[in-house]
């Protein structure tokens, strides 16, 4: 005969691989805001953080540059951190200015130098 006990342990247990694998199993639309921070820098630009319970963070600043004059334009710095579907932690870093946007991951393709080197 198996104690009572015993018994609650296995239930407890059944209930926890049933939930693991429901949370698994879980939509991304399910991601909850861990952290949210926001800042207006006086209309010279603004700053950002987030961080959702799926594992998404993102932090991104912006600064107008050249106010008032022909030049003027805002540059925005930030990354962002993922995890993939396939399990695969991800991170990119980017800058966005008069040059264009400018990515940089270990998961993009990287452009060859003409010595062949990457």
């Amino acid at each position: 005969m198996i104690r009572p006990k015993i018994l609650g342990l296995l239930g407890l247990l059944g209930l926890l691989a049933v939930l693991a694998v429901a949370r698994a199993g879980a939509s991304p639309n399910d991601a909850q805001i861990l952290k949210f921070e926001n800042v207006n820098l006086d209309g010279n630009g603004y700053a950002f953080y987030y961080e959702t319970s799926d594992g998404i963070s993102r932090q991104e600043t912006a600064e107008l540059k050249h106010a008032g004059t022909a030049q003027e334009a805002i540059a925005v710095q930030g990354s962002v951190k993922w995890v993939g579907p396939d399990g695969v932690h991800y991170k990119l870093n980017y800058l966005a200015d008069e040059n264009g946007f400018q990515p940089e991951g270990e998961h993009l393709p990287r452009q060859e130098t003409s010595s062949g080197m990457r």
